[in-house]
């Protein structure tokens, strides 16, 4: 599996929920945060403006453009500057529209052509999973005209995921679900190749020489890896590798190893019934108790606590 995949693979990225609107102005709405998602909207046609919670300057969102916010933030969606301040609550507008999950949240104005038609979604990542890449994202991102950065088939994914969410077809939601996750992916691949390739953390996926030392160490993270097996790997100097890596990556390489692997760790413990020593193996420890202190030094509990508050397997 490539890195990307793999990192979003392990934060056990999914799609949650789908689904189309048609908007006629005037209309402001304000949609309130969330815990663990990130959010998208894409203007399939007409045009709107973001403000995201805490930003200077609201975003404006032309028709083909897509916008991610991240961590959950909340934010307002509204058709004018002058109707910003009037944002109606989301829970409201939904009851109000006497939307029910199926069609589109139809809201706004009768009789005017002033249309601005979204998809819109959440994606959830697993209450405890973390990644550096992840926490470097800025609050959002926005990808313009997303069909030509992307490519005309990710415009026509999302068409069909507009057309799909709720639509009350067999398996349209499973449908609806799991093509919003790719959105996903190539936004932020794209992002990744384009305005945040120089960005902290980031950079360090876009650099050739470090990207080949990240591959490596997702591969088989289990492997005894070492300063110098890393800097091989990177086609570089210990010392030229170590600088390099932390100025790129904010971390240091064996940080990141080690950050990774408990990450595998955190996974398996809530998913699996595999004994702990066969999960510190699959870490790269041969040794339960070497692994336990690791493992409570970057999630607080040891694995056996960590196993007992979030196991999700019936016992």
């Amino acid at each position: 599996m490539d890195l990307l995949s793999d990192i979003l693979s392990r934060m056990q990225l999914a799609g949650t929920l789908y689904f189309r609107t048609s908007f006629t102005s005037p209309w402001s709405i304000a949609v309130p945060s969330f815990e663990n998602v990130a959010r998208f909207h894409f203007a399939h046609r007409g045009r709107c403006f973001v403000r995201v919670s805490g930003g200077d300057e609201p975003v404006q969102l032309e028709q083909g453009d897509l916008i991610i916010i991240m961590r959950g933030a909340g934010h307002t969606l509204f058709c004018d500057p002058r109707t910003e301040n009037e944002a109606v609550q989301l829970d409201r507008v939904v009851q109000e529209s006497g939307f029910t999950g199926s069609g589109t949240l139809v809201y706004g104005a009768l009789g005017t052509d002033q249309e601005t038609q979204l998809v819109c979604g959440h994606f959830a990542f697993e209450k405890n999973a973390r990644h550096p890449l992840l926490d470097a994202l800025p609050d959002y991102i926005h990808v313009r005209d997303y069909g030509g950065a992307a490519g005309t088939w990710m415009e026509n994914t999302l068409r069909v995921i507009g057309a799909e969410a709720g639509n009350g077809q067999m398996g349209s939601d499973m449908i609806a679900l799991k093509l919003s996750e790719i959105v996903f992916a190539q936004a932020l691949r794209t992002y990744l190749a384009s305005s945040g390739a120089d960005k902290p953390v980031l950079a360090g996926f876009t650099d050739p020489a470090i990207a080949r030392a990240l591959e490596a160490i997702h591969k088989d993270p289990s492997h005894g890896w070492s300063l110098e097996t890393l800097a091989k790997t990177a086609g570089l100097s210990r010392t030229a590798f170590a600088a390099r890596f932390t100025a790129t990556m904010s971390n240091t390489p064996m940080g990141y190893v080690t950050q990774w692997r408990m990450q595998i760790a955190r996974q398996r413990l809530a998913v699996s019934r595999l004994p702990i020593i066969d999960i510190a193996e699959e870490a790269g420890y041969q040794s339960e108790a070497a692994f336990g202190r690791v493992f409570k030094k970057q999630m607080g509990v040891a694995p056996a606590s960590y196993r007992r508050q979030v196991r999700q397997l019936p016992v």
